[in-house]
């Protein structure tokens, strides 16, 4: 079965169970980039140009912030409010941004080209943003292991895409005839408020979960989505790249086992009775030198009474 499965199922689950949380976010920052862009654009040539920058800082401050939410509520209840996301997705805006605009220019001369290689880049880099903002890499990083986690399920990833495409197109599609008697200006105006509050939390949802499946099919271990508040939750391991989760779920080679100090031979008997002792051989341990074996000790036996001198001869006349 694909890791995948059911991945858009959990996203409306979880867009509905947190709708109030995550449309606050997009609202937020979609509502004061439109305000910005709307009176700079009052100003002339320069302003207009500063508003697009602004407006594109949003959307990169929206993703980052939206994928932190959808990490904040995988164990089933809000821990971080709407200043506390946007504070914790700012470290992560320059990364973001960068990677961002790095993939915009690599899948928009993709698509120049033949379509197809804007299509693989799109699918194989759909990853960068959670990875940089809950795997902690860099930029380039996060290129490497974005590509490296959605090989072997890219057909997966891409159906997964086609699909919340043909979803937001027909958003679009029924927004824009409900705008339709709108004044241009305005229309524009509040199809960009409605379209980022309602679609980019939707989006963020569906890459932020794909990220975590397959981090944890790449890891061998079961994906567990958000359960009840409190609920534990499968984080990926630390680095998230399957070579590096494989080498981390190897345990290291045992040590080899101590091998005693080898014992010198035993030195070869001797003859049984006592030799006399030779020469020490210097180039060989005192130990193993062989010792004479000490004289037997001498039994005392019974004294032995000194011979009395032969009788003197008999004297003559």
């Amino acid at each position: 079965m694909s890791p995948l499965s059911g991945v858009l199922t959990e996203t409306w689950a979880l867009y509905r169970r947190y709708a109030a949380h995550f449309l606050l976010i997009a609202f937020v920052i979609y509502l004061v980039a439109a305000i910005l862009v709307a009176l700079l654009s009052l100003v002339g040539i320069f302003g207009y140009f500063l508003g697009e920058i602004i407006e594109l800082t949003a959307v990169f401050l929206l993703q980052a912030a939206l994928v932190k939410a959808v990490q904040d509520v995988r164990d089933g209840r809000v821990d971080l409010n709407l200043s506390q996301t946007v504070q914790a997705a700012l470290p992560y805006l320059l990364p973001v941004a960068a990677a961002g605009i790095l993939a915009a220019i690599g899948i928009t001369i993709g698509f120049i080209l033949i379509i197809v290689p804007g299509l693989i880049l799109l699918t194989f880099w759909c990853l960068i943003v959670p990875f940089i903002v809950i795997g902690e890499t860099g930029p380039i990083d996060a290129f490497k292991k974005s590509w490296q986690t959605v090989r072997g399920y890219a057909w997966n990833v891409f159906g997964t895409l086609v699909l919340v495409f043909l979803i937001y197109l027909a958003f679009i599609i029924v927004l824009a005839l409900i705008l339709l008697f709108l004044p241009t200006f305005l229309r524009s105006f509040v199809s960009s408020v409605v379209v980022g509050t309602l679609v980019a939390p939707f989006l963020a949802l569906v890459i932020t979960l794909i990220y975590y499946r397959l981090t944890a099919a790449h890891a061998s271990q079961a994906y567990t989505s958000t359960g009840p508040e409190g609920g534990t939750v499968w984080e990926p391991p630390y680095p998230t790249t399957p070579a590096d989760s494989a080498a981390a779920r190897t345990p290291p080679p045992a040590a080899p086992p101590a091998t005693a100090a080898p014992t010198p031979p035993p030195a070869p008997p001797g003859p049984s009775g006592p030799t006399a002792p030779g020469p020490r051989d210097a180039t060989l341990p005192y130990s193993t030198q062989q010792e004479p074996p000490p004289p037997p000790p001498s039994e005392p036996g019974p004294a032995t009474p000194p011979e009395s001198p032969p009788p003197p001869p008999p004297s003559t006349p």
